[in-house]
């Protein structure tokens, strides 16, 4: 896991010119190389011809000019290895990119000026080539420093968890690592301390400050079958918690890992942006090339021919254009982590700016989800209220839907014994069936009465909550009822759609009263009833046949198709069900608000990638001909120094626009 994180402080940086070559040379040794050629460069400044003349001194010794290409050469070997052996690994990897730029660049400065040392007519470049290295070694520093925080929350994440765990025994605390704990084991967390596994609480009652995990900033209460998460704070209270994954299958490590994988994985505009530095970079050496030609045709001499060639090289080095989309990438997938925003699909967030319709899940997404079991109704007088609750907790405890968990919980407050079940099946967004006590039970929704038409006397049609019936043998026996709230933030998250023209639809398994209540509350665009899985697929191909780019949002597990087909899958959920196969994007939090955000937030992201192409773009298309010298008549030129402090300010003002997102999900 260190080798992954320590190998992606540097892979952002990678581009079409093989630019990750300096990977080897981490942030310390460009420092270190930086302020050794700094120091050097102080005498090879006041050894300069051009320097002594532009600051009106004089000063030299006999021999001077061999200790400046002494001092000069200690500089080119050492300050300006990194970026030779990346121009040899490049020639090597027939990837010509950046590092043959500079590489090229300080060899032909210094082996000019080493040629005038030892004869050869003109003023040495010895100073140009000390200060080109010298904010070359600077800039990779600011360069790899800022993709290093934007991925320092991965290492952060990693950190937090702790390396011991208090291990109970037959009551008896042995702390032990956390390696050595396994499945099923249990632990005790005290108030203070980290949650050191994945697990579920067996015993005890506290308040967990899962903010660093979901970016939910309001501490989760947990109590006996609460899940919790490795990594979480406990506040007050003592906790005992069964292991339920530990190392790699924990969610913190799957956190990590999805974040890794989404800053490893190039987009469309991050390709588009490598393969406009690869064509710069030979734009750039052929101008070189071209300036000399034409400066020697034109009857220049050599050395400002020459000086106009290198001058080309040092300013169109595209560093920021390499930079430009790989730093945004990095730093909005380690934000979105932050946040509990998961980003599996980098070319999908970054579309999010072209959604049109976003489609809601109800249950769990715009509503709290925690459906309160409201009443039990008996339709046959043989069994009563307990023991239809019995006997559908039966079926219910094998699973870990919203329905389910609220019938539990009224079951465990009545006390009630839940039976065991065999052949348990689950009907795909009808409901739940198996063999209880000899008897065959479904616990199903209206869909599979209609399916089946089975009609029942009761009409509950006014009910707006949701309604669940009870089959014994075939026969609807009695039902269930739920209520579910809407979310605070749902209200929020709608309007913030609307203000950014995005149309937004409820899509549930609910009736049409629920829909329509829900529908109404929120001022929603329009709704559908007592939809099918498979339906909500049709629903999302049917608007992007109308030419809607489609946001689908779900639990991941019914929604699997839908989510698949959209142009957007959003999956929501919460805790170790959170790594959707099929989402692009998963919210760690069942928070709509953070649907709004995310969108947002994508859009923003998008626009950063642009600015900066266009900012590195822009610069070179300004630079390239001011440096081969076209307004040369109007005594305006750069030299090759003020190309490359230019060219590190082109890098670092794409590196502030970058982090500049950080500020941008709330």
């Amino acid at each position: 896991m260190e080798h992954a994180i320590h190998h992606d402080h540097h892979q952002p940086t990678h581009d079409a010119g093989g630019h990750d070559k300096h990977a080897g040379h981490n942030v310390s040794d460009f420092w270190k190389r930086f302020i050794i050629c700094s120091i050097v460069s102080i005498p090879v400044l006041a050894l300069s011809h051009m320097i002594q003349l532009w600051l009106g001194f004089t000063f030299g010794f006999t021999g001077d000019k061999y200790v400046l290409a002494a001092l000069s050469t200690f500089i080119f070997a050492y300050g300006g290895y990194p970026f030779l052996k990346g121009l040899y690994d490049e020639v090597k990897d027939k990837a010509i990119g950046m590092m043959t730029l500079i590489g090229v660049a300080i060899s032909v400065a210094w082996a000019y000026s080493v040629a005038i040392t030892f004869g050869l007519q003109g003023m040495d470049f010895y100073w140009e080539m000390a200060t080109l290295i010298d904010i070359m070694l600077i800039g990779h520093y600011f360069e790899m420093k800022s993709v290093m925080g934007a991925s320092r929350s991965l290492e952060l994440l990693v950190k937090m968890m702790p390396s011991t765990a208090h291990h109970l025994v037959n009551g008896q605390i042995h702390d032990m690592p956390v390696s050595h704990l396994k499945i099923g084991d249990i632990i005790m967390v005290k108030p203070g301390e980290k949650v050191p596994v994945d697990g579920i609480v067996t015993e005890g009652e506290s308040y967990l400050d899962e903010s660093m995990l979901t970016g939910e900033s309001k501490p989760a209460k947990k109590e006996k079958d609460s899940k919790v998460i490795g990594g979480a704070v406990n506040s007050n209270g003592s906790l005992t918690i069964k292991v339920v994954s530990t190392g790699k299958d924990s969610y913190l490590n799957k956190v990590v890992k999805l974040v890794e994988d989404a800053q490893k994985v190039k987009s469309k505009t991050q390709n588009f942006a490598d393969r406009a530095a690869k064509v710069l970079t030979f734009v750039a050496l052929g101008g070189g090339v071209i300036t000399l030609a034409v400066w020697l045709l034109l009857g220049f001499p050599f050395v400002f021919a020459l000086e106009r060639m290198v001058t080309v090289m040092v300013i169109s080095c595209p560093h920021a254009l390499g930079l430009a989309v790989p730093l945004v990438v990095a730093i909005s997938t380690s934000v979105s982590a932050q946040k509990g925003l998961l980003i599996r699909n980098r070319t999908a967030f970054e579309n999010a700016r072209l959604i049109t319709t976003i489609i809601f899940d109800k249950t769990g997404t715009l509503t709290k989800g925690s459906h309160e079991l409201q009443e039990v109704k008996v339709l046959n007088k043989i069994f009563d209220e307990k023991e239809l609750l019995r006997l559908a907790s039966g079926i219910e405890q094998h699973s870990e839907h919203y329905i389910a968990t609220g019938l539990m919980r009224k079951a465990k407050e009545l006390n009630i014994a839940i039976p065991k079940s065999g052949n348990f099946n689950y009907i795909p967004g009808k409901g739940l069936e198996g063999i209880v006590e000899g008897k065959e039970i479904k616990v199903v929704g209206p869909n599979y009465l209609k399916e089946q038409n089975i009609r029942i006397d009761e009409t509950i049609d006014e009910f707006t909550g949701t309604v669940v019936y009870i089959l014994i043998d075939k026969n609807v026996v009695g039902y269930f009822t739920f209520s579910d709230q809407i979310r605070e933030s749902s209200f929020e998250a709608i309007k913030i759609l609307k203000e950014a023209g995005i149309k937004n639809l409820l899509l549930t398994g609910d009736n049409e009263k629920v829909a329509k209540k829900v529908n109404d509350e929120l001022n929603m665009d329009g709704f559908l009833a007592n939809v099918l899985p498979h339906d909500k697929l049709e629903k999302v191909k049917e608007l992007q046949e109308k030419g809607e780019y489609v946001a689908m949002t779900g639990d991941g597990v019914n929604d699997a198709p839908a989510l698949a087909q959209a142009d957007v899958g959003i999956a929501v959920g919460s805790g170790t069900d959170v790594a959707a196969e099929t989402a692009d994007i998963i919210l760690v939090n069942s928070d709509p608000k953070d649907i709004a955000n995310l969108i947002l937030f994508g859009k923003t992201t998008y626009n950063k990638m642009i600015q900066n192409l266009w900012w590195a773009a822009g610069y070179n298309i300004v630079a390239i001909p001011l440096a081969a010298g076209v307004l040369y008549q109007w005594n305006i030129m750069l030299s090759p120094a003020v190309g490359a402090v230019l060219m590190s300010l082109s890098t670092i003002v794409v590196a502030i626009n970058a982090q500049l997102l950080k500020t941008k999900l709330t």
